[in-house]
C-alpha cells in the first residue's frame, strides 16, 4: 500500500512540474496573438480614417469643381465606391495573411454567413448587380416590383426611389421616398422607362356615342395628334429604332377605332417622354373638348340605358328615344 501511494505521488509530483513549464510557453503564446491581433485592428482603423479623410477632401474638391448638383453626385457616389473597393483590397491580405488553405477557410466561413445573413448578403450582392450590370442608373424611371419612381440614390444595401404614381394618376410624384433592398432586382423584373429607348407610347382615348360623325372626329383627332405630339427627326428615329432592338413601321401618332357598348371609340397612340405623360395628356384633352364644343355632329358618349317600344314609328334611334322620352314625362305629368 505505501508503494502504491509513493507511486502515485511521484506520479502527480511530475505531472504538476510539466503543466508548470508549460504555463509560461502557454502564456507567452496568448500574448504574442492578442498583440498580433491588436497591430491588426489598429491598421485596419489607419486604414479606413486614411481612406475617410481622401474620400472627404476629394468630395470638398468635386464640390467646388461642378456646380452641376447631378454631375457633382455622381462623382461623388463613384469616389465612395472606389473607396469601398480600395478599402476591401487593403485589409483583406492583412486579416488572411498566414493562413494555409484561405479557399478551405472562406468556404466554410461563407457557408455559415450565408445562412446567417442571408438577406444582407443578397442586398450586397445586388448592389454589385447594380453596378456592373447597370440594369439603371440614377436619375432613371424604374419599376421594380410593385415599386414606380426615379432613382435618386444607389447605397450598399438599398436603392432610394422617389415613388411615382400609387395614388396619384398618371405617373407623377407622391412626395414618398420608397427604400427598397438591392435584393430586390435578383427577384423581380425591372423595367426601365428612360435607358435606351428615352421615350413611351402612352393613349388617350375618346369615347363618342354612335349618332356621332365618327370620321369626322378621327379625322380632327389625327390634327390634334399632329400638333400636341413629340416630334420625332430622322436622327432621333433611327436611335429610336437602335436602341429598341425592333423595327418601329411607325413613329408618327396613329388613331385606332373601336366599338364599345355605349359607343365608337378612337385611341390616338403616340410617343411622349416618361416625365410628360399627364402634361400630353392634358394638351390632348384640351384641345379634344374645344373640338367637341364647336362641332354638334361629334357627342362624348357615357353609359347608357336605352328602351325601344314596338310598333312605334320614327326617323331612327334618336326619334325613338325622344317618343320614350315624351311618353315618360306624360306619364308623370298624368300620376301628378
Amino acid at each position: 500500500m505505501i508503494h502504491n501511494f509513493l507511486k502515485l505521488f511521484f506520479e502527480v509530483v511530475i505531472t504538476v512540474d510539466e503543466i508548470t513549464g508549460f504555463l509560461p510557453d502557454l502564456l507567452e503564446m496568448d500574448i504574442q496573438e492578442n498583440f498580433y491581433l491588436l497591430v491588426l485592428f489598429l491598421q485596419t482603423a489607419v486604414i479606413i480614417l486614411i481612406l475617410w479623410i481622401l474620400q472627404k477632401g476629394i468630395k470638398k474638391y468635386l464640390t467646388r469643381k461642378f456646380e452641376d448638383v447631378t454631375i457633382r453626385f455622381k462623382w461623388q457616389k463613384m469616389v465612395t465606391y472606389g473607396a469601398y473597393i480600395l478599402g476591401i483590397i487593403i485589409i483583406f491580405p492583412l486579416w488572411f495573411r498566414g493562413l494555409q488553405n484561405v479557399m478551405t477557410f472562406l468556404g466554410l466561413f461563407s457557408a455559415g454567413l450565408a445562412i446567417a445573413l442571408r438577406d444582407l448578403i443578397s442586398n450586397v450582392v445586388g448592389w454589385f448587380y447594380i453596378l456592373f450590370r447597370r440594369p439603371f442608373v440614377m436619375g432613371d424611371r424604374v419599376e421594380i416590383g410593385a415599386v414606380k419612381g426615379d432613382v435618386i440614390d444607389i447605397r450598399l444595401l438599398e436603392t432610394e426611389i422617389m415613388e411615382i404614381g400609387n395614388w396619384v394618376e398618371s405617373d407623377q410624384s407622391t412626395g414618398r421616398v420608397v427604400y427598397l433592398p438591392n435584393g430586390r432586382v435578383l427577384h423581380e423584373s425591372v423595367a426601365n422607362y428612360t435607358q435606351g429607348f428615352e421615350f413611351i407610347w402612352n393613349e388617350v382615348s375618346v369615347l363618342l356615342t354612335f349618332e356621332s360623325d365618327w370620321k369626322l372626329g378621327k379625322r380632327l383627332l389625327e390634327e390634334v395628334a399632329r400638333k400636341n405630339a413629340r416630334e420625332i427627326n430622322r436622327e432621333m428615329r433611327d436611335k429610336i429604332i437602335n436602341s429598341a432592338k425592333k423595327k418601329y413601321t411607325k413613329l408618327t401618332p396613329i388613331v385606332y377605332t373601336s366599338i364599345k357598348p355605349s359607343g365608337v371609340q378612337l385611341t390616338v397612340r403616340y410617343l411622349c417622354e416618361p416625365r410628360k405623360r399627364r402634361s400630353t395628356a392634358e394638351l390632348f384633352w384640351e384641345d379634344i373638348l374645344d373640338i367637341i364644343a364647336g362641332h354638334e355632329e361629334l357627342e362624348l358618349a357615357y353609359p347608357t340605358y336605352r328602351a325601344y317600344m314596338a310598333g312605334m314609328e320614327g326617323g331612327g334611334a334618336a326619334a325613338r328615344s325622344d317618343e320614350v322620352d315624351r311618353d315618360i314625362e306624360e306619364v308623370i305629368d298624368s300620376k301628378d
